[in-house]
């Protein structure tokens, strides 16, 4: 049996110590500028790749990340194994009932979101299939489908940061935005896993019909019998096993074996994972702590070693095509902005909401350079395009923060001192769950208004159901949009033991605000929740607030700690 030298272990260590550390800090660094930890892993890996280190000293390079040989085995497996684990946590984060519950608003923009750039993408590749960088010998109609793809596809993991950086995660706003991503997302792999299949299948039609088969019969079990089994074992672990470590042990086996399967059915690896991800994320007993537990451990090990070994694999500059970049720039960009804002638009949303929708729906992120890299390594794109599709997938999520924070500043902000009422304060809460919390408070507001209190409770507690308004710090936001509302009005509950409304900071919710706005009016609550969210991120806020016995110490409170343009 072969084994690694001592001086190949030695060079093997060092590289992954300088991997990751380098990519761990470019990362930090990009997060601190508010842009996704991606462009810096990936920038990590220019650096240390051919196109810095290896015109510098281009021996040492050779030296440390070696293309042949035992070593570069052993990065590329562990690449592949940080791609398995990285869509793992991607489909966690997929929430199919979430699509179902948000209504027709996300379906529509997901499929005019997904469909329209799609189109964009298979036209340009018939039209200007040079231009776009098709290989000599790639299959016409795989490159045009594998383009559409590319164009078409989302990256819900920078969309869901994005919106949580900008306190809009867990509003109606971002609710719709995350399950069109989820639906985009999910026909995306699928699509892509079915061109990986007909390329592995080298034209035989005999072959590319069972892999197909093979890939919708895996997909099929895995939403169905896949997610009941899950279901149902969850909870077993839980109860029987260590925690988290049963839990944690379950899901990357289970991960794994889903992996493998679909890498022997010819298709790619992970899109096995990935599935996994969705039937393991669709289970209500998965805890949003544990999902960040593992996103944690696969960002922090994984993901920087992944995202830095693709800059080691092309010359960014020499393989860097000015006309090529901006062609996909564009077509991108006109395609998903178009879809999105349409949909968004046909699914009844304000002016101002299409705009931030659109913007959000634009970030590729991670997912287009996967989707690039796999491609590249398929033979089917040159270098010149994988690199216009990884500068595509960062630019798009760099400025689609700051785009979603301008078209939601152009109006005069609510704030919840402005709404706030004596009458609408409960300092001790007697609920000891949500349900119970959100009863309770709409009873309140319902003795003191004109409101229906069981048909705001209904409301509210549907779109808990949605998802979870826990918004960590200590703090819960359940909320509703009420037709005939003329004014929002905020009801504020505070519970001494706290409340479990699944925070992803896993903290119990000392204080829950009942947020309840016009059905006319959707950015009176997108204002709410940013501003109370910015307002509890303040150090001390919580803890200062829970000492007030009466609304007029509440207020108090608020006012003497809170940032003065949070007021």
């Amino acid at each position: 049996m072969q084994h690694l030298t001592a001086s190949e272990l030695t060079v093997m260590l060092l590289a992954l110590a300088l991997l990751i550390g380098v990519a761990r800090l470019f990362g930090e660094i990009a997060q601190r500028c508010h842009q996704p930890a991606v462009l810096g892993e990936l920038l990590a890996g220019v650096l240390l790749g051919p196109t810095v280190f290896g015109s510098i000293a281009p021996d040492w390079q050779a030296w440390f990340f070696p293309r042949t040989g035992n070593n570069a085995i052993v990065l590329d497996a562990i690449g592949s194994l940080a791609i398995v684990l990285f869509l793992l946590v991607a489909g966690l984060e997929v929430d199919l009932s979430t699509v179902w519950r948000q209504g027709r608003t996300a379906l529509k923009v997901g499929v005019l979101g997904t469909i329209i750039p799609f189109a964009f993408g298979l036209a340009g590749a018939w039209v200007m299939p040079i231009a776009f960088g098709r290989e000599p010998d790639a299959d016409p109609t795989i490159f045009a489908l594998f383009l559409a793809t590319a164009m078409a596809i989302s990256s819900l993991p920078v969309i869901a940061k994005t919106l949580l950086d900008l306190n809009l995660y867990r509003t109606d706003l971002g609710m719709v935005v995350v399950s069109a991503a989820i639906f985009n997302d999910l026909i995306g792999w699928t699509v892509f896993a079915l061109i990986l299949g007909m390329m592995g299948q080298h034209g035989s039609t005999s072959g590319v019909a069972t892999t197909v088969a093979l890939t919708l019969l895996y997909a099929a079990f895995m939403l169905t019998a896949g997610r009941w089994l899950v279901h149902r074992i969850l909870p077993l672990l839980q109860a029987y096993a260590h925690w988290p470590a049963g839990v944690l042990g379950f899901i990357m086996t289970l991960g794994l074996l889903g992996a493998a399967f679909t890498e022997y059915i010819g298709i790619h690896a992970i899109f096995g994972s990935f599935l996994v991800g969705v039937a393991l994320g669709e289970s209500t007993h998965l805890q949003e702590r544990t999902r960040v537990m593992i996103e944690e451990f696969v960002s922090i090990i994984f993901a920087p070693v992944f995202f830095a070994s693709i800059g080691l694999r092309v010359n960014f500059v020499t393989s860097f095509d000015f006309t090529l970049v901006s062609l996909v720039l564009a077509l991108a960009c006109a395609g998903k902005l178009l879809g999105a804002y349409l949909g968004a638009r046909w699914g009844g949303m304000s002016t101002r909401d299409r705009w931030a929708v659109a913007f959000a729906m634009n970030s590729r992120g991670a997912m287009e350079i996967i989707l690039g890299l796999l491609a590249l390594e398929a033979g089917l794109i040159a270098q010149e395009l994988f690199v216009a599709l990884v500068v595509m997938a960062l630019l798009t999520s760099a400025v689609s923060g700051p785009l979603i924070r301008w078209s939601m500043r152009r109006r005069q902000r609510l704030r919840l001192m402005s709404v706030m009422s004596p009458k609408h304060f409960q300092r001790n809460l007697a609920a000891t769950t949500r349900f119970d919390a959100i009863r309770e408070l709409t009873a309140l507001a319902a003795r003191n208004s004109d409101l229906n209190g069981e048909h705001v409770e209904a409301l509210a507690w549907q779109r808990e159901q949605v998802a979870a308004t826990g918004i960590g710090n200590g703090v819960a936001l359940p909320h509703a949009r009420v037709a005939g509302l003329t004014q929002p009005l905020v009801v504020v509950g505070m519970s001494d033991a706290g409340l479990d409304f699944d925070a992803p900071d896993g903290q119990l919710a000392h204080v829950v605000l009942l947020l309840l706005t016009p059905a006319e009016s959707p950015t009176a609550q997108l204002d709410l929740s940013a501003n109370i969210a910015e307002l509890f991120r303040e150090p001390g806020l919580l803890e200062h607030v829970l000492r007030a016995r009466t609304y007029t110490e509440f207020l108090a409170a608020l006012k003497t700690l809170a940032p003065k343009g949070h007021r």
